[in-house]
């Protein structure tokens, strides 16, 4: 996983091309102006969901992970705190490929903490649970790209 702000980009020459496009998208584009939703991009090589919720306890939300796309987490508006761990380390349930959705169950290894421009880029064998409050519950806006790496 790779943990940054978007106003340093220049700072990450060693990303990926599809990953820097997404931050290239993320400039060019007023995501705050855009529903909550799925937006295609480029089909389904590349596309952008805009999520809006409200953080809440840990116990409250899901460990998750993905084979086929690359999340990349761009936080639009307010905090969230995002539980990170590796899959090897949790208990891993059965992938549904349709969605590609690897459930696991266990406990985080860290976690960090977007705030409004901040990222966080999850590979294949990143565990994350998002919608975690940082602190007291907040309203939060972010557009999470999905990357099509299989």
């Amino acid at each position: 996983m790779v943990f940054g702000n978007i106003r340093n980009i220049e700072e990450y020459t060693f990303l990926e091309s599809q990953v820097k496009e997404c931050f290239d998208y993320a400039r060019e584009h007023d995501l705050k102006a855009y529903e909550k939703g799925s937006h295609e991009i480029d089909g389904d090589r590349l596309f952008v969901n805009i999520a809006e919720y409200t953080t809440t306890e840990a116990a409250n939300r899901f460990w998750e992970a993905h084979r086929d796309y690359l999340d990349i987490h761009v936080m639009l508006t307010g905090p969230e705190q995002i539980d990170v761990n590796f899959i090897d380390n949790m208990d891993q349930k059965e992938y549904v490929p349709a969605d590609d959705f690897l459930p696991m169950d266990g406990d985080k290894n860290g976690h960090v903490v977007l705030e409004e421009g901040d990222f966080l880029i999850c590979y294949p064998h990143d565990a994350h649970r998002t919608a975690v409050k940082a602190g007291e519950p907040a309203a939060i806006k972010k557009a999470i790209f999905k990357v099509r790496i299989h």
